[in-house]
This record gives C-alpha cells, structure tokens and sequence, in this order.
C-alpha cells in the first residue's frame, strides 16, 4: 500500500518542491493552502504523515499539529518553521510534533525525516497493556509506573529532544532505551555517554570525532559517538557534568544536526534522537552558571520524571522476583524464593539508593541464602531511620544520595573525639594527615561495596567521576 502524505502551505513553490521530493519517495500527496482545506482533506482521506507550515492565512501549524494529536494520534505531524525560529520549533515539539525542517527545506533532511516518519506503526496503542512488560523492559504495575509507561510510548513516536530526571539509581538509562526501542529507531543503534566520565581533554573526539594526525596520538581517523549514532539515538547520561566549552560544542551540533571531527576542515551531517538525562537541578545548576541557558531550552523539550522507588514501594515485590530471576541465571540457579518477612522488610526501608540498591540488596542476600531462598535474616543491615527522615540520605544540593547516614555520621564523631586525643598526647599530629586517611578508608569501602566501579563508587560518595579519579590518584589508591 502507497503511504499517503498531507502537504499543508500556503506557497505554491513550497507545495511543489515538496510534491516532487515525496513523489520520488513513491508516495503519494494531497495539498492544501490553508487550515480549512486541511480539514477537509481529512474528512474524506487516510494519511500516514502530515507536513505542515507554521504560518497559514488562517491560523497556524501548532493548531493543526493539537487538532491531528486528538483527533488522529495515529499521523505523525511535521512543521515546517522558518529558519532560525528555534522558539518556534521547540513550541511545535511540545505540541505534539513528531519533527520539523527548516527553510529553505534541506531535501536530504527531509527525506531522512519522513522516513523516519513512516516506520511508525499506523495504528496507536490505546492500553498500555499492549505492550508486554518485557518488550518495555520496565517492571511495576503501581500507578506511577503505569503512567511512566503510557509516556514512553507516547514519546517514542516523536522526535523531540527528551529530558529525563530522577534521582540516581532510579532507571534513568532503562527509560531511555524503552524510548528508543519503541520508536522508529529502534533498528538502529543506542548510544549511552556518560558525561561525568569522559576526560575533559578527550571529551570533544570522543563526541565528534577526530582525523589521523590532528593531536598526538590520532594515528588513524576516529568516528565520534554522534555518527555512531546516527540514524538512532544519543543518550546523554549525567549531561549536567558537561563542562561549559562542551555545551556550547554541543549546542551547535544539536542546532545544526551535524559535526566537525577534530582536525576536520568540514562538518558531516548527523541524524540522531537526542534523549539526556541527570539527577541534577537543573534549573539550579543555570543559576549557578553550570549549564547554559540556552542548551537547557534545546535538551528540555519534553521532561520525563522517573519516580523514585519510594513513590512506588508496591512494585518492590514484582522488582525483587524479576531481579532474583535474572540473579539465578547468571549464576546458574534453579528459581530463587524470598519470603514475606523479607518482602515487609524490604518495603519498610527508603531506598535512598532506588533500584539499583534493591538490586544490590538482593545480591548480597543471595549469597547468604541457603536453599534458594531469601528469608529476612539473610539481608543487610538497613537503617530504618531513614524512613522516619529521608533526608538523612539526601544532598538537598542535588539531590545525589548521600552515603554518609546516621551510622558514618557517628563515626564522623568519633573521628573528633580521635582528633582531640591525638593533639592532647601528640605534638607532631598532622591533621591533613589524618583527613587523608580518612578520606583513604572511605575511598576504600566504597569501592569494595561496589566491587571497584569507580563510576558506582564514585556516585556512592557523591563526587563527579573526575574528582574521584583525582582523590585515587593523589591518595595513591590503585
């Protein structure tokens, strides 16, 4: 069956080019001068995809766009905005707008965007119950979770840069790939960067590129995570953590939809789904001159919020049975039990951690558990407190969760008490000396309890990926 596009425009010159260009895709058009033709047209016709201008005789493309989202979610709308009218665009996103292109319309980005375009299922899922938990690959059927799930499938069928905010450990990069799998793009790659790990000084290769003998070391030319994307989607984890040089890098990359390798003398065109996320403020980090103002109105589009575990502490029991499932095969197990005990205590604890604590909670308890089965004794210690007062675990500053908690701040007590010993009976006590030893231990635990990840151990302490490789290194921790 011929796909059918709608060509909404008030330009005659404009309605032809795009007439031509579709009809050489194999795909027939219907055009229309003014919103009121628009409608007409479909009253009496099935499309697959409408291109429509922003400025009509009588009134505007984000009127149509919010007419076709109620009327027919199935169609995917494209606007036509002039160029530089990011304002524009970015209202047109928000609408509802599955994508837009610039004038004078760049054909090649046209062409890449009504394909895109088509590969959307025509018909809409209605329930979420469609689509099976492991195709979404997010387990919970709580009401918070219900909706994040009717949003994922609602965003995959746009284009629209997606911001995703949650605190750390929450799912952030599993909702990002639930999107792209969803969409379009899904046969293309997903590409995750996390933002806070990259070396400054490699950051722009790493990004763009780079050709062979432009910096020592390039013996050969580098593809740039962007064109390994392309045609799928760019994750940006922890995109907060970019420094200010970077952004604005980024910005023109996003705003230009193309690249220059570094040492390159020109730019190659990108086609990639821009999905970012952080358990940072960032409203917070612009007011203290951290993020651009602009790169935040170009990443934030369209918010995402991922509830934390707290919000939804009846999914902790489907959470804990899909997380023993997957413990038991990687370690070659008949099926894992926990019992019920294990199950209240579990709830009755916040988590400051999310997910990705309950996951780690239930490793360390599989491997104390005797016969296949978790019971309440098997699990770590969990401070209670921390139900009572959630902020004992929580940076207020942003919102990172805090491994300090009321047992190490005790021991923060007693490392004075240590101190006003040491300077009673000593007279060559070193204090910097003694922070550093501290600081050493502290180091220390916190890889062991994540198995020396430096990026885990690094998010357990609170400090950015750089900083910790700089604390390793001038502790002289291997």
């Amino acid at each position: 069956m011929s796909h059918k596009v709608l060509i909404v425009d008030d330009e005659p010159d404009i309605r032809e080019l795009l007439e031509i260009t579709l009809g050489r895709m194999d795909l027939s058009t219907l055009s229309a001068s003014n919103l009121e033709e628009a409608r007409n047209h479909f009253g009496t016709n099935d499309f697959h995809l409408c291109l429509t201008d922003m400025k009509l005789p009588d009134g505007n493309g984000i009127e149509l766009v919010k007419e076709i989202q109620s009327d027919y979610p199935h169609i995917p709308v494209a606007v036509i905005t002039a160029h530089g009218s990011t304002e524009t665009a970015i209202s047109a996103l928000k609408s509802g707008a599955f994508d837009f292109v610039s004038k004078p319309v760049d054909i090649r980005k046209l062409r890449e965007m009504v394909s895109t375009a088509l590969k959307l299922e025509h018909e809409l899922p209605t329930k979420t119950e469609q689509i099976p938990d492991t195709q979404l690959n997010i387990v919970g059927e709580s009401p918070q979770i219900t909706k994040l799930k009717q949003q994922i499938i609602k965003l995959a069928r746009s284009q629209a840069p997606v911001f995703i905010s949650g605190e750390s450990g929450s799912g952030k990069e599993l909702v990002a790939r639930a999107i792209h799998a969803q969409g379009p793009r899904r046969d293309k790659d997903f590409v995750p960067i996390n933002c806070g790990a990259i070396p400054t000084e490699l950051m722009e290769s790493e990004f763009f590129g780079h050709k062979k003998g432009s910096f020592t070391g390039a013996h050969s030319d580098k593809s740039g995570l962007f064109q390994v994307a392309d045609g799928g989607s760019l994750f940006l984890d922890e995109i907060a953590d970019l420094p200010l040089h970077m952004q604005v890098k980024l910005l023109r990359a996003i705003q230009e939809k193309s690249v220059r390798p570094v040492g390159s003398e020109t730019e190659i065109p990108v086609d990639v789904r821009l999905i970012s996320a952080t358990h940072k403020n960032l409203a917070h980090e612009i007011e203290q001159g951290n993020l651009r103002q602009d790169l935040y109105y170009r990443i934030n589009v369209i918010e995402l919020k991922v509830p934390s575990l707290r919000e939804h502490k009846d999914d902790i029991e489907l959470l804990a049975s899909h997380y023993l499932d997957i413990l038991a095969r990687e370690n070659g197990m008949e099926k894992v039990t926990i019992s019920e005990e294990a199950i209240s205590r579990l709830k009755a604890y916040s988590f400051p951690g999310n997910v990705r604590e309950l996951e780690n909670i239930l490793q360390r308890a599989l491997a104390m558990a005797e016969n296949n089965s978790i019971q309440a004794a098997d699990l770590p210690e969990m401070n209670s407190a921390v139900e009572e007062n959630p902020a004992v675990n929580v940076n207020t500053s942003d919102n990172k969760p805090n491994s300090i908690g009321i047992k190490s701040a005790m021991e923060s007590i007693e490392n004075i008490e240590s101190i006003e010993s040491k300077l009673e009976s000593s007279e060559n006590f070193s204090l910097e000396k003694h922070l550093e030893e501290i600081e050493t231990a502290a180091i220390k635990k916190a890889l062991e309890e994540t198995r020396w990840n430096k990026t885990a151990a690094a998010k357990k302490l609170g400090m950015t990926f750089r900083s910790f490789r700089y604390r390793l290194k001038k502790l002289g921790i291997d």
